[in-house]
């Protein structure tokens, strides 16, 4: 017996196949065009719905007995399908700039503090309720014509099962779920003249959609016994696969996006929330929630730095063997030292600026350059930009109710030592690095091997398929070196914001 997580990203989804311990086996990937132009962000469902149907393939046909797969998903971007479930439009993606006036109108019907009491979110034009509510207005033989709204997760479910179901804790991206209530606002829906019967039904994180379709079995080559699972969006998903459960971790989610993602152990401040842009989540624990503090830009801006500023370091890395994350961090600790922080304050806008500001007109900056400033030297101080960014926000979470001790590290960052430590000391937290770093797809099949009964409950999951690796203790002496840095990092984005 098998199991599976379906992940559902921005540019490609994969599926991730684990024995009947949590042991991992194998994935597949395939990736997806977005198409972003000036008037809109946006993505084609139906391919996105090939790729799932390539992934699950190649794993059905190497692994015959999968008896569950579960589906997570990013979160916001919606499509409007007719009867067949077919798409009637491309997907408005939640960095998309339609929807900003709606944002406004609904505000202005509401009030922004009512939106953030009923929904646990400050409004704001990337979550769906706007962006449906700018379809009807200015699509409106789309919204006529509409039967259904999906977001990603349960567009999938839908096509596998033909059950149109979506877990709370997507629901919530749509600004437009009730968070106490744990059902859809009537309140929000009826504000925005928007149909709530288009919207699925919601149902708690891990919930079973019943067996797969035989035309989708037919697709995939899943047996028509293979259970689906409407799992989460893709942070909560991370969060259950770190093993964080209570309010004494948070979990370091170190991808693309930088994500700081704290549990609560009742619902948290709602007032300290809303300044910050921060979002209140139903978590897969009932009456326990999560937050999101994030950064656009994490992996994305040491990636930049690589293949901007460090071309040739990328070659003599490679002459080395090595790569060229590698050869920089050497680099800088031969020339500056390891506990020598760099000195330069980077702004990591590079995207916009996400909690505690939610500002997509900022913009990155670099200060503190010299003519003798290397390639190294910018690559280290994108990487403390990064951590300075989140320890901001956990300073602007103070006031929430947040307790955490320690984080669980994953994505591709908590790969790398170095960084790592820096957290650490910066954040002043122990910080566990653990053995999958794809804690998504981990979450996923945990919440899988529950909903078909393999594991009992999440502490089970969890001893099966959760193993911490090495703790990266903060050292006093750096924090403090890094926290006279931080006192005018603090500073730059007022400072920046005016002049760009």
């Amino acid at each position: 017996m098998k199991i599976a997580g379906l992940d559902i990203g921005t540019t490609g989804c994969k599926c991730t196949v684990f024995d009947e311990q949590g042991k991992y086996l194998d994935k597949a990937y395939r990736d997806y065009p977005v198409r972003r132009v000036v008037e809109g962000h946006e993505i084609d469902v139906s391919v996105i719905m090939d790729g799932v149907y390539a992934v699950i393939r190649e794993m059905a046909d190497r692994y015959p007995d999968i008896a569950g797969i579960g589906v997570t998903s990013f979160g916001e971007t919606f499509v409007c399908v007719d009867e067949s479930g077919e798409p009637l439009c491309p997907a408005m993606l939640y960095t998309d700039p339609r929807g900003r006036e709606e944002c406004l109108e609904l505000i202005a019907r509401l009030g922004e503090k009512e939106i953030a009491r009923i929904t646990g979110l400050r409004p704001h034009e990337m979550y769906s309720i706007s962006k449906i509510m700018w379809v009807k207005k200015h699509r409106p033989e789309v919204y006529d014509a509409a039967k259904r709204i999906f977001l990603m997760e349960d567009y999938v479910v839908y096509h596998l099962t033909g059950r149109a179901q979506i877990d709370y804790s997507l629901a919530t991206r749509t600004m437009a779920f009730d968070i106490r209530k744990l059902a859809w606002s009537r309140e929000v829906f009826e504000a925005a003249e928007i149909d709530m019967g288009l919207m699925s039904e919601p149902v708690p994180t891990g919930t079973s959609a019943g067996t797969i379709g035989e035309m989708a079995a037919g697709k995939t080559g899943l047996s028509r016994e293979t259970r689906v699972v409407s799992v989460s969006h893709d942070q909560v998903s991370a969060a259950v696969g770190a093993g964080a459960f209570d309010g004494s971790v948070a979990v370091d989610g170190a991808g693309t996006v930088e994500c700081l993602t704290p549990v609560y152990d009742s619902m948290p401040d709602i007032d300290a929330m809303y300044q910050g842009y921060f979002s209140v989540v139903p978590y897969v624990i009932p009456g326990k929630y999560v937050a999101y503090a994030f950064s656009y830009t994490g992996g994305a801006l040491i990636q930049w730095c690589t293949g901007t500023i460090a071309k040739k370091e990328e070659e003599l890395a490679k002459a080395q063997g090595i790569s060229v994350n590698e050869y920089l961090e050497k680099v800088y600790a031969e020339a500056r030292g390891e506990e020598t922080p760099s000195g330069l304050l980077v702004l990591p806008h590079f995207a916009g600026a996400a909690t505690p500001y939610m500002d997509t007109g900022s913009r990155g900056a670099i200060l503190g350059l010299t003519t003798e400033t290397t390639a190294a030297d910018i690559y280290r101080g994108c990487m403390e930009g990064v951590v300075y960014e989140m320890y901001l926000n956990m300073q602007a979470l103070r006031d929430s109710g947040i307790r955490f001790t320690k984080l669980h590290a994953t994505g591709g960052g908590a790969r790398s030592a170095r960084w790592m430590q820096m957290k650490a000391d910066m954040l002043n937290l122990p910080i566990v690095a653990l053995k999958t770093v794809d804690a998504g797809t981990v979450g996923s099949a945990m919440l899988t091997g529950i909903a078909i009964g393999l594991f009992r409950d999440l502490q089970d999951a969890v001893a099966h398929m959760v193993e911490e690796i090495r703790t990266y203790e903060p050292r006093k002496d750096m924090h403090e070196k890094y926290m006279k840095l931080y006192e005018n990092y603090k500073n730059v984005y007022r400072a920046v914001r005016p002049l760009m």
